[in-house]
This record gives C-alpha cells, sequence and structure tokens, in this order.
C-alpha cells in the first residue's frame, strides 16, 4: 500500500500549504480521494443467503478498512461480484464487479486515487453465521491492539464472544479523540487497557479535556466510551452525535447484564457557560454510565434503523433496555447486575433472521456526549457477561 492516510488527514495536510490550496481554485487538481463509500453484492435470490434484503448494501465509513457480509451458514461463496461506489475519479484493484471466491477467506481490494499519489487496501470479506447456541456470553476485554492514523496510535478493543454479528471490534470514541489532541500518548487517550482488572486485563474509561482545539469547537471533554457498534469520525466536527452507531445483529433474547465495575468521579463537574467557557458547575456530581438496548433494526416501512448519540435510549424501536440507575464512587471492583426491561413482544421469526440489534454501552461520564462531566472520572469494567433465554 502506497499510503494509508485517511481523506480527513489529506484535508489537513492541504490546508497547512497555502500555495497548494490558491491554486486548487485555477488548476482543478485531481481528486486526491481513495476510498471505498458502498459496497453492494447482486445475487438471484438474496433472502437465500442473507438474514435481510438489505444486507446486500453496505455503507462504508472513512476509518473502514475491512468490509464484511454476514450470510446464512449454507451460502455458496466460491462465485460473488461485489460492487462499490468509490471516491470521485478513484480506481480498483481487482477490478469492480469482477468474479471472485470468497470460501477461501477475504479478497484485497486496493484503491487508487484520481491523481495516483495515494492508495488505500480494504479487505471484503463473506461471514456464514452459525447461530448461537450458548445463553452466556463473555466479555472480558482481554484482546486489544493499538491502531495507527498518521502520527496518532490508540486502542481498539476486538470481540472475542465469538459471535460474528457483533463484529470484529467494540468502538470508541478514541478516533474523535485524536482530532483535537493528536499528540497524545497512547495512554492519554479516554478508553485504555488496564492491566490489573478483575481477573487479567481490563478497561479503563477517564474523560479527558480536548485542549484549545476542542473547547474552541465546544467540544471540551470527552467522555471515555466503549460500546458495540461503529464510530464514523465524518460527523465528529458537524453532528458529533451522529458519529457515535450503536449495535450489532443479534439473534437472542438477551435477560439481564452482568459484570463488574469501579468509579472514580472526577472533582469539578464542568459545563459549557452561555459565553462559551467551560466552567464549574458546583451544584452537580459526575457519574459513569453502564447499559445495554435491545431493538428492531429495520423500521414498519423496511428502512434500516441505526441507534445514534442522540436517540440510543429513546428511539421507538427500541424493545428492551438494561440501565444501571447510578454508577456512584467504589474505590473496590464492585458486582453489577442489571435486567433488561421489555416494552415490547419479540417476533421470533424475526429474531432468527437477525432482525433485532444488541448494543452494550461504557461511558466515564453520563453526560459526556453533552460534553458535560468531570475531567478524570474514571470507569473501569471487567468480566462482563450478557445472560440470554436458554435455547429451546
Amino acid at each position: 500500500m502506497v499510503n494509508t492516510l485517511k481523506h480527513i488527514g489529506l484535508a489537513t495536510l492541504t490546508l497547512s500549504m497555502p500555495l497548494a490550496l490558491s491554486s486548487c481554485f485555477k488548476d482543478e487538481p485531481l481528486n486526491a480521494e481513495c476510498d471505498i463509500e458502498q459496497a453492494t453484492v447482486h445475487v438471484a435470490n438474496p433472502q437465500q443467503m442473507f438474514f435481510q434484503v438489505t444486507d446486500t448494501l453496505k455503507q462504508v465509513l472513512s476509518t473502514d478498512t475491512v468490509i464484511n457480509f454476514n450470510v446464512r451458514s449454507h451460502a455458496d461463496l466460491t462465485a460473488l461480484a461485489p460492487h462499490f461506489k468509490l471516491t470521485e475519479g478513484a480506481t480498483i484493484v481487482p477490478e469492480n464487479g469482477s468474479v471472485h471466491d470468497f470460501s477461501q477467506g477475504p479478497v484485497t481490494y486496493t484503491v487508487t486515487s484520481q491523481d495516483g499519489q495515494w492508495s488505500r487496501c480494504y479487505k471484503v470479506s463473506f461471514t456464514p453465521v452459525v447461530v448461537t447456541v450458548t445463553d452466556t456470553i463473555k466479555f472480558d476485554f482481554e484482546k486489544f491492539d493499538l491502531v495507527t492514523s498518521g502520527t496518532s496510535q490508540y486502542y481498539q478493543w476486538q470481540n472475542t464472544s465469538g459471535i460474528s454479528t457483533l463484529g470484529d471490534t467494540w468502538a470508541s470514541g478514541n478516533p474523535g479523540f485524536k482530532q483535537s489532541m493528536s499528540k497524545a500518548k497512547p495512554d492519554e487517550y479516554p478508553t485504555i487497557p488496564m492491566i490489573d482488572g478483575y481477573d487479567g486485563y481490563g478497561l479503563k474509561l477517564i474523560t479527558r479535556g480536548t485542549g484549545p482545539l476542542g473547547l474552541m469547537s465546544k467540544k471540551p471533554i470527552a467522555s471515555g466510551n466503549l460500546y458495540i457498534g461503529t464510530f464514523d469520525i465524518t460527523p465528529v466536527a458537524t453532528k458529533p452525535l451522529n458519529a457515535t452507531r450503536f449495535g450489532m445483529p443479534f439473534n437472542q433474547r438477551p435477560v439481564k447484564l452482568t459484570g463488574y465495575f469501579k468509579y472514580k468521579r472526577g472533582p469539578k463537574f464542568m459545563v459549557l457557560g452561555a459565553d462559551g467557557k467551560f466552567v464549574e458547575d458546583p451544584t452537580r456530581q459526575d457519574d459513569g454510565s453502564i447499559y445495554a438496548v435491545f431493538y428492531r433494526n429495520h423500521d414498519a416501512q423496511g428502512n434500516e434503523v441505526m441507534l445514534l448519540g442522540h436517540d440510543v435510549q429513546t428511539n421507538p424501536n427500541i424493545v428492551a433496555l438494561a440501565k444501571m440507575p447510578r454508577v456512584d464512587n467504589t474505590s473496590q471492583w464492585t458486582p453489577f447486575e442489571i435486567e433488561f426491561n421489555y416494552t415490547d413482544d419479540i417476533d421470533m421469526q424475526l429474531l432468527e433472521n437477525f432482525g433485532y440489534n444488541l448494543t452494550i454501552v461504557f461511558a466515564s461520564s453520563v453526560k459526556g456526549d453533552l460534553f458535560e462531566g468531570a475531567i478524570d472520572s474514571e470507569l473501569c469494567i471487567d468480566k462482563v457477561r450478557l445472560i440470554c433465554s436458554k435455547q429451546e
């Protein structure tokens, strides 16, 4: 791969070069972006291969380099021809729409920008989903690695539960924090590992300040968080609540969420004042947040539904919510157990076809999505268990 800088990085680079910027209006240079924006698969009988017809199309985030389609366990993967929507002028190898055998694993595609200066590699795969039979799913946060983005590095967690539809990784706001604090070291990010967890490694979430750039954009803090879903860096600057996309397909009925936590709130609860300054509100104090949401992933018209930061606990498609009433100070590992409160019946046929999504969310500041909270609030999590109804 020639270069893996994202188009966001390229934009930043261009802004730092005024001569190049001024000439672009005169010379109209070729596009320097090299992204896959959308991937689709056309098959004769999509419902025989996919759980939902809409599963044949994937919107690809600017941070993605892996594109995965979940398919039924009996699906024939030997001759598939994905089509890709690319950024303007970009080219792709192997050829767009060419037929490949995906039964032996992912196929790597290389996208090259119109100007020929940049390229990105994507791994495209089709995963046969085996119906989950265990009624207890374990999340121990033992598997994580460092992601390199430009000159920055931050942590990312891999899902070791064995449930392919829940995705290969957990998501966090670390990529967004990088935009305002690009010089931060990996352990200075909001979401980091802890070596002394309840059992082995644990998860540490810390509310951080975002420096002068964050304050200038009225996003003065970043709550440490981790959740099942994806993080889309594109709307961070203008619509930050749209960056957090909660949930992945799930085919069991969740009953309760258990685990262990420690919490230490920061000393000063801070809010944005009317004058734009970040000021203390002495009448308030910070709390952590632990909850899970189960929801229908299509609406009545068949449109795909994805919960975002503004409706993750209020969307009308939600059928069950498990929420810890309060995450208060405790210096010792403390067990938690929260039950799912159902507000609607489960459609068993829809459940079998992965028509519901599940997300689990942890955050160091309960109002962090509104950029309110206490810097240095710290939530530690380990040995989480999702308990589902027993399979018949």
